[in-house]
């Protein structure tokens, strides 16, 4: 009675905020997770029955079997064991608790309450909020937050794992989707009695083949130390394509042409709900399982090389590479999940010739695939596929937490305005739940999925950079963790391109943290762990697949110093023929004007320094007035604003972090001449999609990092009087390091030309005359 009496005590100094983040994301932080506890407990029980000298004097194997197995029976009884009284007090407390949750989706930005007054229906609807650059905010938040669960967790320990809350730890659900506790069954014959590791290495399965080769220190170290080899290649519909290794056994993937499901090697039941889950894509298509893209993709995902995708457009193809890839994900989790259950059955049969090093088959935490996405939305439509790949025909697939999972990450019809009136792409990309700060585990056992596991007992971790970032923390602080992160075999990050416009930096932090030595055993059994996984060879095996809609240096980075596959990787580098330029409708001329670095790192005092110096003041006539100044990077657009206050020039700004009404008035002021200048970053462009309208005299003071952008901008300067035109101007600033940018702008030729030109200045007119 006295444990009970201290749990309901624990109970009632909850707070509010830690009851929000137990519902928002259905598991307390990694580090209090009670799994790894369990798992410990069991195997100090274990030892004492297991001794050598007992197992000398019971004189036969069959006879010791029984004992094994009714001591691990009875130890699970006694961790499992629960009142029915106790299970429905919990609840009632479970219950009430849940009533005094509010929940709040954090969202920031700004919206427009006036303007011009053709937008102001528009405004009055706008929903959109800003996600960018949320940390400083939210991370003192999470601070507190983690350390009043940390508060929670010490006033209530109960000794038996399953009087925590129902919402987080379900007994029913945590035995059944245990890899402990789980064996083969009658469905999954395809993997039953076939050998483990040493015969693996010469089969043709992708995933044997790749997870069982066990590389030497020399192969480590000549991965680590060799310079790079390319061998470039051209498919039908990826087009050029790069692969690159520091492994000499590592070979370039060949295209197979055909389309045979049982060379494909994929785990039931994804052979039958493949074809029908895809049909949506191959409508006139009945004999083929994949699209050109999609077999090509999964070719490269097969051959578990890595994969760099930069076309991966939010209007074209989308849906295509997300269905692709979480099938993919789902066939490696089935596969190596299968393998644990055959080699549980295998133990528990005590086999003849029963080597234990065939037995070594995870890694030093559960969690195999983590898969990154931007918004919710993604996360949602992510778990939609993988729920509907495991669905075989006549037999839904038992999802727990589904309800809740819809009710947290869905979004009401009603939610959004019907007035909008925005691009196609800004359509698709801020369409559903928006919010950025998630994160779920997703377990996934022979027919049925579990939402909202805790971390070490998940499959599939989906997670924006955000909601990691709370979770692994900094250095320095108390209650962080990152080891559900070390033995991550796929790392997936999608729509790499919108975490330059929310916060890079979380991108980098997550990869700094990847397939690090874990702090703590988790409960593993060591006897089943890969040897390249005990040897800390993790990121030498994990297998990272990027998608992004452009090419920017900060992603490529990520490709070519945070991937070490061994596999090597593959590249697509399909050059742009024609720029955006071309997508500009209205008469402008365009002058690009080059300015001279000696380094990345210089590059932005020079841009500063040639503007102020030579292009402000030909804007600074009253004659050059309503000028737009378009700034890529918010630290940019604070040192010119804080130039233009000091030469107390007449301007107004408008960036991501501006209120409504100060989008209202500094629109106003500009489309009526009260303000000369007008300052304005990316971002702002990037959620808010608003017609800036008085536009005469356009400045990019640096090339935008959506090439789209540029001609969208240019395409809102619209003629008031007839002639007006014809003062126009539109001036582009770029350096040699803005190659990539000025090829999406103008290129590829004309970019190489503009770059090793002698002339500075080069003039591109738009537009025809009527």
């Amino acid at each position: 009675m006295g444990k009970r009496r201290r749990q309901r005590r624990g109970d009632e100094d909850v707070s509010a905020l830690s009851k929000k983040h137990l519902k928002e994301f259905g598991e307390q932080h990694p580090f209090y997770d009670k799994v790894s506890q369990r798992a410990e407990r069991t195997q100090v029980v274990q030892l004492p029955e297991s001794s050598e000298e007992e197992s000398h004097e019971s004189g036969s194997e069959p006879e010791s079997e029984p004992e094994n197995a009714s001591v691990y029976h009875q130890l699970l009884a006694t961790l499992k064991h629960v009142s029915d009284d106790e299970e429905e007090e919990d609840d009632d407390e479970e219950d009430d608790d849940n009533e005094g949750v509010e929940e709040a989706e954090g969202q920031s930005g700004a919206e427009e309450e006036g303007g011009a007054s053709e937008e102001e229906e528009e405004d009055n609807g706008e929903e959109n909020d800003t996600a960018a650059d949320k940390l400083s905010g939210e991370k003192a938040e999470g601070e507190d937050l983690v350390a009043e669960v940390e508060e929670e967790d010490d006033d209530k320990k109960p000794e038996d794992p399953t009087q925590e809350g129902e919402e987080f730890t379900d007994t029913k659900h945590e035995s059944a989707f245990s890899l402990e506790t789980n064996f083969i069954d009658a469905d999954m014959e395809d993997y039953k009695d076939r050998p483990a590791s040493p015969s693996a290495v010469t089969s043709a399965d992708p995933f044997k083949k790749h997870v069982a080769r066990e590389l030497e220190e020399d192969d480590i170290t000549q991965i680590s130390t060799s310079s790079k080899k390319t061998v470039n290649s051209k498919w039908p519909t990826l087009g050029q394509l790069a692969f690159t290794s520091t492994f000499k056994e590592a070979l370039p993937v060949k295209l197979d042409k055909e389309n045979d499901p049982d060379k494909l090697y994929l785990r039931k039941p994804l052979d039958s709900t493949w074809p029908k889950v895809n049909r949506l894509y191959l409508p006139n298509q009945p004999e083929q399982n994949f699209t050109s893209l999609q077999r090509e993709l999964f070719t490269v995902m097969d051959s578990y090389k890595d994969l760099y995708y930069p076309s991966r457009l939010a209007t074209a193809q989308g849906e295509e590479i997300r269905h692709v890839y979480c099938l993919h994900a789902l066939n490696h989790v089935l596969k190596a999940n299968s393998q644990v259950l055959n080699n549980n059955t295998r133990k528990r049969d005590q086999k003849s010739g029963l080597d234990e090093e065939d037995l070594r088959d995870q890694g030093l935490t559960r969690p195999k695939v983590l898969i990154v996405v931007p918004f919710r939305e993604s996360a949602l439509r992510v778990v939609q596929i993988l729920i509907s790949l495991m669905e075989v025909p006549d037999k839904k697939v038992d999802v727990s937490n589904k309800k809740r999972f819809k009710d947290q990450f869905g979004c009401a019809p009603e939610d959004r305005p019907p007035n909008l009136r925005r691009p196609d792409d800004y359509e698709a990309v801020f369409s559903g739940n928006i919010d950025d700060h998630f994160r779920i585990g997703v377990a996934i056992l022979q027919k049925s999925m579990r939402l909202y596991s805790p971390f070490y007992s998940s499959d599939i971790i989906v997670a924006s950079p955000l909601g990691l970032r709370t979770i692994i923390g900094s250095e320095g602080e108390k209650n962080r963790d990152f080891d559900f992160l070390s033995s991550i075999e796929i790392l997936i990050i999608d729509q790499a391109d919108i975490y330059l416009m929310q916060n890079w930096e979380h991108v980098l932090h997550l990869m700094s943290h990847l397939n690090l030595q874990p702090t703590d055993s988790h409960g593993v059994d060591f006897s089943r762990v890969r040897m390249w996984s005990l040897s800390n060879w993790s990121k030498y095996y994990r297998q990272t697949l990027l998608f992004s809609a452009l090419q920017e240096p900060q992603i490529n980075s990520i490709f070519n110093k945070h991937c070490f596959n061994y596999n090597g990787q593959v590249a697509v580098k399909n050059i742009p023929k024609t720029g955006s330029i071309c997508q500009v409708l209205v008469q402008l001329p365009h002058v690009f004007q080059r300015l001279e670095a000696d380094s990345v790192l210089s590059v932005i005092d020079a841009r500063f320094k040639f503007f102020t110096d030579k292009i402000l003041p030909q804007y600074r006539d009253a004659i050059m007035s309503h000028t737009l100044i378009y700034v890529p990077s918010y630290f940019d657009y604070v040192r010119l604003r804080n130039y233009f206050k000091k030469e107390e020039l007449s301007f107004t700004h408008i960036c991501e972090y501006t209120d409504k009404p100060g989008i209202s008035r500094a629109r106003q002021f500009f489309l009526k001449g009260q303000r000369q200048f007008l300052l304005v970053t990316e971002r702002f462009h990037f959620y808010k999609r608003y017609t800036l309208k008085g536009i005469r005299n356009l400045i990019f003071y640096e090339l935008p990092t959506y090439p789209h952008f540029y001609s969208e901008v240019c395409n809102m300067m619209k003629a008031w009087k007839q002639g007006e035109e014809a003062t126009w101007t539109c001036t582009v600033l770029y350096s040699k390091y803005d190659a990539q940018r000025l090829a999406a702008v103008v290129g590829a030729e004309r970019a190489a030309q503009m770059l090793q030109s002698k002339k500075n200045v080069h003039l591109f007119v738009t537009g025809e005359n009527n």
